[in-house]
């Protein structure tokens, strides 16, 4: 499988090879909302949950569905009782072909009662939408690839291709070990694979809540953190000097604010684009058509630009995230710092992004220094090998809407599989409201509809990945 996905091909021709008789979307539904529900009201965040509560309940299940042990491998990483990993197994019939693997994390954000209209950690089902921390992000997911495995085992299913789930903790940081990156370091035969499939694509609906586009996730940017400092003598407050370590911090972030990095493509949001200009039309399609074929055209970047996420997609952005200064409420400062958090489109440098903010502050007084702590993140080749499947499934469930290429803003697991050889795409046919259905904020939801036919896309996706032959 390595081979298929080692050429870049942006085609956008459906593949008209006919679908196998597929499942009813409703087969097995009242057992997938009965593990759903029991995922989601299982408390995985780091602030009083567990990732190992759920992951043990998972395996419960997987046992009495037949998988023997030999095929389910639970780690709990040294120091961390409650980040529990699960890796499951389903055998293919040709095990030099290279494996698939369903790739999720069940952590979730801390969620409050307090904030929240209902309980975050009981699904509730109201006026079409399922609500509870995680539903969206991402144990909607993870159930949906559990699910699959149940039901591939029951149907007596042989895949061509081994067929491989992890289910991992820390994607969402706050404490837990990161379960991914674990896994690469400790036990990267086990998950080793040919395609991983992750979160991080997702269907966009407009606001009547009829589906627009379906994203195919190939890249995602790279995050880098820089340090500013301004330092002074300080003095006492009585006695105002000019070179205030505050004021000299305030107009380095305001040159932050005020600098745009230049539009960069890569073929996942050269691809986007593309293909968006003709969905969406208008002057925004006008936009997206002139920025691909001239990314200097001031008009098209100023009318993007108006769209916080089109901006994101178009470039490399660096934003103030922290602030801290002084010492005491009657003294000048001595000291002044901020964090600069930086999305970088792939293949940037750091010393670039830091050469470009030094610019952009424009004050050698002002000391930039990089973290270290990035990890470098090329975007997963695109092939119709690759995109062919994902268009024929998803035109069967929803008509007319287009499978496109998409570059994330986040980050994702896939930084840790990807650079260890493990080509990992987003895909979930998961389809989210304009305003992102709460994900990471209060009251998080998913319509019942998305999670229902993004578990038919997945059920037939993973299939016909595992039956390819090369």
């Amino acid at each position: 499988m390595a081979n298929q996905f080692a050429s870049l091909l942006l085609a956008t021709a459906i593949v008209s090879a006919p679908l196998d008789a597929a499942p009813a979307p409703t087969a097995g539904e009242p057992a997938f909302r009965a593990m759903f529900k029991e995922m989601v009201e299982i408390n995985s965040a780091q602030e009083g949950g567990s990732c190992t509560a759920v992951i043990d309940a998972l395996a419960t299940r997987m046992k009495a569905a037949g998988f023997p042990e030999a095929d389910l491998h639970r780690f709990v990483p040294d120091g961390d009782p409650k980040a529990g990993i699960l890796v499951a197994v389903l055998s293919g019939r040709d095990p030099k072909l290279k494996p698939v693997l369903m790739l999720g994390h069940v952590d979730v954000v801390n969620a409050r009662r307090a904030d929240w209209t209902r309980d975050p950690y009981t699904l509730i089902e109201e006026g079409g939408f399922f609500y509870a921390r995680g539903v969206a992000d991402m144990k909607g997911q993870d159930a949906i690839w559990a699910d699959n495995l149940l039901r591939y085992k029951a149907e007596g299913y042989k895949p061509l291709r081994t067929i491989k789930m992890a289910l991992t903790c820390g994607e969402e940081g706050g404490g837990f070990v990161n379960g991914a990156k674990w896994l690469v370091d400790n036990q990267r035969a086990l998950i080793d694979a040919g395609i991983a499939l992750n979160e991080g694509g997702y269907g966009e609906l407009d606001a009547a809540g009829k589906p627009v586009v379906q994203t195919f996730q190939a890249a995602q940017k790279v995050v880098m953190s820089f340090t500013l400092e301004t330092t002074n003598p300080g003095g006492h407050s009585s006695v105002p000097r000019p070179d205030n370590a505050i004021y000299s911090l305030a107009r380095a972030l305001d040159g932050i604010s005020k600098y745009d990095f230049p539009v960069q493509f890569i073929d996942a949001n050269r691809g986007y684009f593309t293909q968006m200009a003709k969905i969406v039309g208008g002057a925004d399609g006008a936009a997206m058509a002139k920025i691909v074929v001239d990314p200097t055209d001031k008009a098209a970047n100023d009318r993007l630009n108006k769209s916080p996420q089109y901006h994101s997609m178009l470039r490399t952005t660096c934003v103030a995230t922290l602030m801290n200064g002084g010492h005491a409420g009657n003294a000048l400062p001595q000291r002044a710092t901020a964090t600069i958090n930086c999305r970088v489109i792939p293949g940037v440098s750091q010393d670039a992004v830091q050469a470009a903010l030094v610019k952009a502050i424009d004050d050698p007084e002002v000391k930039v220094t990089a973290s270290r702590g990035y990890r470098p993140m090329s975007p997963a080749p695109v092939t119709e090998t690759l995109l062919g499947p994902a268009r024929r499934i998803s035109a069967g469930i929803w008509p007319g809407v287009p499978v496109i290429p998409h570059m994330a803003t986040g980050a994702t697991d896939a930084v840790s599989l990807t650079p260890a050889g493990i080509p990992t795409y987003g895909v979930s046919g998961l389809f989210r409201d304009p305003d992102g259905n709460g994900v990471h904020g209060l009251n998080e939801r998913i319509r019942v509809s998305s999670l229902m036919n993004g578990r038919a896309f997945l059920y037939q996706l993973v299939k016909a990945y595992a039956d390819q032959k090369d």
